[in-house]
């Protein structure tokens, strides 16, 4: 930040923005391995709320990675500095009044626990937990393979630690559940915390 020239104030505060969105802000940090289904249920979820006409947007790890955080690696640090970008990002899109989905591998406690207490709004850490095995048969790119070949380094859930969420709001059998019911039980955590309206419409943020 330059401190000579301090960023102007928001003459439109986040409270306006939903009011004229027609719901509440909200950041869901979709957390699992690779192949849980984390990519497939945001971008479901973000269609379903558009067909709602809510205001929703995926922040997807891969793509992250390929634009905004192309010059980070896999090491923990570099791990660390990723979600701590994409924190950022989340925070700045729900202040613009938007329902943020992001999926994201996001591996470890530490980092999970910045988002909750950096986005600022409602904050929602769902986890797709399909085992390893599930995740696996699911590898149509072959990167498990690869990783237990030694070819991929620091790949979670072979030789990078996946630590499982002790705190998330909803956790979701991604490996049992088809597609539409985890957008259901995603929608149904929103209106329950009031983010939606129990009509699935609007509502405002309870926190």
């Amino acid at each position: 930040m330059d401190k000579h020239n301090p960023p102007a104030p928001a003459t439109i505060s986040r409270g306006q923005r939903e009011r004229r969105n027609g719901h509440g802000a909200a950041v869901l940090l979709l957390t699992g391995l690779s192949g849980a289904g984390k990519s497939t249920l945001a971008h479901g979820l973000a269609r379903r709320l558009f067909d709602l006409g809510l205001h929703s947007y995926v922040l997807d790890g891969d793509e992250l990675r390929g634009g905004l955080n192309a010059d980070l690696g896999f090491s923990p640090q570099d791990r660390r500095e990723n979600l701590r970008r994409s924190a950022e990002a989340a925070r700045l899109l729900a202040d613009s009044g938007a329902l943020v989905i992001a999926a994201l591998i996001a591996p470890l406690a530490e980092s999970r626990g910045y988002w909750r207490e950096r986005v600022g709004v409602a904050f929602f850490e769902v986890w797709c937990c399909a085992s390893l095995q599930v995740c696996e048969a699911r590898d149509a790119k072959g990167l498990y393979a690869r990783a237990r070949a030694g070819e991929i380094a620091d790949f979670t859930g072979i030789s990078a630690p996946y630590e499982a969420p002790q705190r998330a709001e909803l956790v979701i059998d991604s490996g049992r559940c088809g597609i539409e019911e985890s957008i259901e039980l995603l929608l149904q955590m929103l209106r329950r915390r009031g983010v939606l309206a129990a009509d699935g419409q609007a509502g405002p943020v309870q926190g």
